[in-house]
This record gives structure tokens, C-alpha cells and sequence, in this order.
């Protein structure tokens, strides 16, 4: 099973998933934690009976050649995937771009393919002592923040992407976003969050103007998305 590549599904053009880049977006299977507010639940598990041959996608991603300058991996969380490196190679002969959306959940992982990819998107749930609210998983937060050292140090392109969920708490949101800058991080994008039916959480923080901007001057890009 470790030789074979589980996806969950494929978005061929975009233009929101790697930020100035039309891609394609590579769904994985698979996902070690248990977000309460997971918008994928269905990439949590992998279903070797659901997934979609990798030479299929393969063949889809060179059709659209023309029409995308990347292909982003993401899930689920592709680093639970031991094939994860194979795939990145095998979209790099493609002469394409590679992303990637990781939460960090395999620091081991991150580490083999973090300088093999040109840009990540790189999830942060909560202050890190605080991950299992989230994640449900006792030493997630050790893993994600072992995974964003190994991201700063590598040098690669990547933002910080932090999803603000109905009841995050405005004061732990200000200490992680002190803290990831302290870390090295010089791009976060805040996301709103999305219920299942796509209607939007409009969390109080988005219209504090004072906090936004406060937060801001830690960072050299800071979004709201």
C-alpha cells in the first residue's frame, strides 16, 4: 500500500490555491487529526477504493498543460503519503511549479520535501500549547510547531495561513500571531471560516480595524482572505 498514491480528488484550474500561479489542486487522502472545524472530513480517512489512479491524474495535469503553471498538493494532509516525494518529482518533470498545503502534522515528512517544492501553504490552528482543542490529538501542537522551524529554516516561498473559527479567542489569536512572527514567519493570511454549506463565520476580529492593524506591523504581508 505505501507504493501506491491516494487521491481524493482534483480541481484542474484555479486561481486562489497558490497565490499568483494558475494550478490544478491534488486532493490526498488521509489526515492524522481531527479538526472540529474540517472542511474536508472526507480526506480524513484513506479509502484505496475511492481513490483516483495517480496515472489517470497524471494524464489530466499534462491535458491542462497549457492552462496551469502549477499543481498544488494538498488534503487530508499529503505528508501522511509516503509517496508524497515520487509525486512532487513526477510533477517537476512536468516543468510545472509544485505547492503545497500542509499542516505540519509530519515534521519528518516536511522535512524530505520542503526545499523540493517552490511554495507552501502552511495551516496554523491555535497556539501551539493548545493544538488538541483543535485537532483533537494530544502533541499536535509539538508537531506543527517542529514543522514551522523546519519551514523558516528551509527558505522556501510559503504564508502562514490561519483559519479563525467561530470561537477562537480574539487574545490567543494576538499571542499566535506574535509568536509565528517571532518564529521567522513574514506572511499570514487570516481565513474566514466556512460551514459545510459554504455560508461564512463572521468571526468579531474582522471588523476590529484596530486589531487587524496592530497585528499587521509584525509582518511583511498580512491578508484577510
Amino acid at each position: 500500500m505505501d507504493s501506491l498514491l491516494f487521491v481524493g480528488g482534483v480541481v484542474p484550474l484555479t486561481t486562489l490555491d497558490y497565490p499568483g500561479y494558475i494550478s490544478a489542486v491534488v486532493f490526498l487522502q488521509g489526515c492524522p487529526w481531527r479538526c472540529s472545524y474540517c472542511h474536508n472530513q472526507h480526506l480524513q480517512t484513506i479509502l484505496p477504493s475511492e481513490s483516483l489512479p495517480w496515472e489517470d491524474v497524471q494524464a489530466l495535469l499534462r491535458s491542462r498543460g497549457n492552462f496551469i503553471e502549477a499543481v498544488v498538493f494538498s488534503g487530508g494532509e499529503p505528508l501522511v503519503q509516503p509517496m508524497l516525494p515520487s509525486a512532487i518529482n513526477d510533477i517537476k518533470k512536468m516543468k510545472l511549479r509544485v505547492g503545497l498545503h500542509t499542516a505540519g502534522a509530519v515534521p519528518e515528512m516536511l522535512a524530505r520535501v520542503a526545499t523540493a517544492v517552490n511554495w507552501i501553504g502552511f495551516d496554523v490552528k491555535q497556539l501551539f500549547e493548545k493544538y488538541s482543542s483543535v485537532t483533537g490529538v494530544e502533541g499536535s501542537g509539538e508537531a506543527a510547531r517542529e514543522s514551522l522551524k523546519i519551514l523558516v529554516e528551509s527558505q522556501v516561498d510559503f504564508e502562514v495561513r490561519i483559519t479563525v473559527y467561530e470561537t477562537m479567542d480574539a487574545s490567543d489569536l494576538g499571542d499566535l500571531l506574535k509568536e509565528i512572527s517571532d518564529f521567522g514567519v513574514r506572511n499570514v493570511a487570516l481565513q474566514k471560516c466556512r460551514y459545510l454549506d459554504e455560508s461564512i463565520i463572521e468571526h468579531p476580529i474582522f471588523c476590529d480595524g484596530l486589531f487587524l492593524e496592530d497585528m499587521s506591523k509584525y509582518f511583511d504581508g498580512f491578508f484577510v482572505r
